[in-house]
């Protein structure tokens, strides 16, 4: 029975233990799955890694108790609290707490977050966060002496250096999957990855790098529709192949071309930021839409996302915006980006036009919330927030209704686009990253791409074309850094940053 009273070095390590009962079972899952766990060496790194963290836990806890009680008191309640959620999306979706998953949940708005909500989630908060906190805010600490401080701080330490010695057969295992593992680990993973996430942020350029000055070489009407996917995997486009109809009405559509993508990224940001840019860069590099936007071309923005860089543009429309002008049942879905489109640029008083369309069909866990309900072409469906809890087949239905209902998108885009005679036009359909639905127990994405599944970055790369336009390149295999270069040389637009050898068109 835990006591009223209690020695600062005692409490440390009871908080340091609760830590490792309630929040490392994935850690050590991992750890299990890939070592051989029944060798001596095996037991040996697990035996270690289980010392090592109850060590490195208690001698954070004891600096900050011993640096000011209340202090430590209130780090400690933060973790329970933090951790609580932290391991129910790692249990509950595979998900691995590293520097670009922290850059999806500080950029994460509260229409996406609020999906995930579910009564598993409230269990793991009260259980393992609100009644932990309750007893840290009760109990009394005793204070140790200074003396009793150094000594125990300094002999953690130097067990701490022992043990990782002892374990130098292991350093490279180690090395290997340090993503995994510090991705695992509570609280480092989410405390240090938010600290690199905001000094990687400072380095950042403040303002975009401004790239040279474009012309437009032409008074040719042109329009490019970009529409940029959510989530969306290759696999399950029956343009691909997939073996369930999910493409009914592109199927059917002439001068529509497919082609293999792989996205430079799992996530939406860095996705999104690579589809816009003129080459992969960490920096900030003026991206399409602002480029063209300072240089003389008509740009729309709409979006039912989020996650895209900085738009500097007149004409940016969001979900809000959108829905005040739409009518009908269906202005809560992804339509919605479709409203008086058409009409918005045939009254453009420019000649060259690029419209994106930044969509969120395919965005889980809530797939059957994404489409409307006539869309519902393969059942039964998966209800739950709580993927796993699902049957393969209710996910992967949820999932490919998401497809049909971009299927029907997109082919709503391309008849608006063949009503615009005056123009010569094209659509490209690209996606942020793909997504995990049950393989090798994976959900959704944000997976590192140096070990994410093929499912998390394989996306379609879908265009169109009108009759009068340009003809398509003998293309294989695209990537996402392919949009930029190829909507400027559709829009017949000169710049010194053109690269021809990645635009698509002839």
């Amino acid at each position: 029975m835990l006591k009223n009273e209690i020695k600062k070095s005692h409490f440390a390590l009871i908080m340091s233990v609760l830590h490792l009962l309630f929040f490392h079972f994935s850690f050590y899952g991992f750890v299990f799955d890939n070592i051989e766990s029944k060798s001596l060496n095996g037991v040996f790194l697990i035996i270690s890694l289980v010392i090592l963290m109850i060590a490195a836990n208690f001698f954070a806890f004891y600096l900050f108790l011993s640096i000011h009680r209340y202090l430590g008191k209130f780090l400690l309640i933060l973790s329970f609290l933090i951790n609580s959620v932290a391991t129910y999306f790692v249990n509950t979706y595979s998900v691995i707490i590293d520097e670009s998953m922290i850059s999806n949940i500080l950029n994460t708005n509260f229409e996406e977050s609020s999906a995930f909500f579910s009564f598993k989630l409230i269990v793991y908060f009260v259980f393992t966060g609100i009644l932990p906190s309750i007893y840290i805010f009760k109990v009394k600490i005793l204070p140790d002496t200074l003396k009793k401080f150094a000594t125990i701080s300094s002999l953690t330490l130097v067990f701490m250096l022992v043990l990782a010695f002892a374990n130098a057969t292991n350093w490279l295992w180690i090395d290997k999957n340090s993503k995994q593992l510090g991705g695992l680990a509570m609280p480092w993973s989410y405390a240090v990855n938010t600290s690199l996430f905001y000094v990687h942020e400072a380095q950042k350029n403040k303002k975009e790098i401004l790239l040279p000055d474009a012309t437009i070489k032409d008074q040719e009407k042109s329009v490019v529709v970009l529409v940029i996917g959510e989530s969306a995997r290759r696999e399950n486009f029956s343009l691909y192949g997939y073996s369930k109809n999910t493409n009914p009405l592109l199927s059917k559509v002439e001068n529509l071309y497919h082609f293999d993508a792989n996205s430079c990224a799992t996530y939406t940001t860095a996705g999104v930021k690579c589809i816009l840019e003129h080459t992969p860069s960490d920096d900030l590099y003026e991206i399409l839409p602002n480029y063209l936007y300072r240089n003389n071309v008509d740009v729309i923005w709409r979006t039912t996302n989020w996650g895209e860089p900085p738009v500097h543009i007149e004409k940016y429309q969001d979900k809000q915006a959108l829905q005040n002008k739409c009518q009908g049942e269906n202005c809560a879905y992804d339509e919605v980006l479709l409203t008086g489109l058409k009409e918005e640029i045939l009254a453009s008083k420019k000649n060259k036009v690029l419209v994106v369309l930044h969509t969120s069909t395919s965005h889980g866990p809530t797939y059957n919330k994404k489409y409307p309900p006539q869309f519902e072409t393969f059942a039964p469906v998966c209800n739950s927030v709580e993927l796993a809890n699902c049957s393969k087949e209710e996910l992967i239905n949820a999932y490919d209704n998401t497809i049909v209902y971009t299927d029907y998108i997109l082919y709503q885009v391309i008849e608006n686009l063949k009503q615009l005679k005056d123009y010569k036009s094209t659509m490209l359909f690209v996606s942020d990253h793909g997504e995990s639905l049950g393989e090798k127990n994976l959900y959704m994405h944000g997976v590192p791409m140096s070990f994410a599944p093929k499912e998390q970055y394989e996306i379609p790369f879908i265009v169109w074309l009108s009759d009068n336009s340009k003809q398509l390149k003998t293309n294989k295999e695209l990537s996402q850094q392919n949009v930029f270069h190829s909507v400027l040389k559709f829009l017949n637009i000169e710049s010194p940053i053109y690269n021809e050898s990645m635009n698509i068109y002839k």
